[in-house]
């Protein structure tokens, strides 16, 4: 196994950085550099995938692994006169987290900027106003400017993106806090995991895909390229185990570790898959937990679905609060998750075994 240290340092590294979809460009350099020397090939696509091999002998299948580097963010759509910014959503935002976030934004020269979510001041809303959500209409970004000429001298304009501004910290003894770990859980296992397999003679293509929040499009064109035998998607998923939340309706929680995908609303995951899933968790010891609520979609609803068909299954690490300006995460659900994947790895290579 590759060292909790290691895996801590590279979530905060790959849950810093800054990567909407479309602009993945700090979170593939890092997996980039991540996987130099440990596989036989890395290439980026035309859509800004990045695609390794780690090649190894011919009667294994190909095993791909996916993560995706997107994040959820936002889109500059307006600039007014006193040099508020408007905005839109790139990925699935709920209204409510959005009010009096820091955020940060990139320029057109690519410096980030920090910025404030603002809104009509509570002592100005009218008495219905006071019980409603603010939607994302009424919301505008302070970058501090007091003119939309110098909100372009700043280098914003139309067309700039942003994310929130959240550093990623240790959150007591054994769970941490950050932005994005949907899906920078996933990358820090795939790329763990390739690690720890590196001598061995199976046939893994990582792909760190784009675009996901938007509507899984990376994964979409990355595996008709690849054309795996069988493929795993590696996610960040909800976590449902806090106040309010009926015990039948969590539909997973932190410390009961990685969550095994039956299915969601994107996929009925492969019986076999599902399977050989829960075998390597049992005879391993790795606790393990199921994904109770179909609710949602992962990368694995396109790559299921290439060319003729790939058996296909989804591992997530349990992140409470995710699409919001931070998720908490259990340490050890996550080094679970890199056992449970190097673990389908080893045994999905010989179950899958070309005649």
């Amino acid at each position: 196994m590759v060292s909790r240290e290691y895996v801590l340092e590279l979530l905060e590294k790959l849950s810093n950085a800054f990567s909407p979809p479309g602009f993945e460009d700090e979170v593939r350099n890092i997996v980039r550099e991540e996987l130099e020397g440990i596989v036989d090939e890395i290439r980026v696509d035309a859509l800004g995938n990045l695609i390794a091999y780690k090649r190894g002998s011919d009667k294994y299948p190909s095993i791909m692994l996916d993560a995706h580097m997107d994040e959820v963010g936002f889109l500059i759509t307006h600039i007014d006169k006193k040099g508020f910014l408007r905005f839109q959503p790139l990925g699935g935002f709920d209204d409510r987290v959005l009010y009096a976030q820091q955020v940060m934004i990139m320029t057109k020269d690519g410096k980030k900027i920090p910025g404030f979510i603002g809104a009509k001041p509570p002592h100005l809303l009218k008495p219905e106003e006071r019980t409603k959500i603010i939607s994302i209409d009424e919301l505008f970004i302070d970058i501090g400017a007091s003119s939309d000429k110098e909100v372009r001298e700043i280098g914003v304009d139309i067309g700039c993106v942003g994310t929130f501004a959240t550093r990623f910290r240790i959150l007591g003894k054994k769970r941490v806090l950050g932005k994005a770990f949907d899906d920078r859980a996933g990358l820090t296992a795939m790329i763990s995991a390739l690690k720890i397999l590196k001598d061995t003679d199976y046939n893994i293509i990582a792909v760190a895909s784009v675009q996901e929040e938007v509507g899984l499009r990376g994964a979409r064109t990355a595996a008709w390229q690849v054309s795996p035998d069988i493929a795993l998607a590696l996610e960040g998923t909800a976590a449902a185990d806090i106040p309010g939340i009926p015990e039948h309706k969590e539909s997973t929680a932190l410390g009961k570790g990685p969550a095994i995908t039956i299915a969601d609303r994107s996929i009925i995951a492969h019986p076999k898959i599902v399977r050989l899933l829960i075998s390597v968790a049992e005879e391993r010891e790795i606790p393990y937990q199921f994904k109770r609520v179909i609710a949602g979609g992962t990368d694995a609803g396109v790559i299921h679905l290439t060319k003729a068909g790939v058996p296909s299954g989804v591992v997530s690490v349990p992140c409470r609060y995710i699409h919001s300006s931070a998720a908490v995460m259990d340490i050890n659900d996550l080094e679970n998750a890199i056992k449970l994947v190097v673990g389908f790895v080893e045994k999905a290579s010989k179950e899958f075994i070309k005649k």
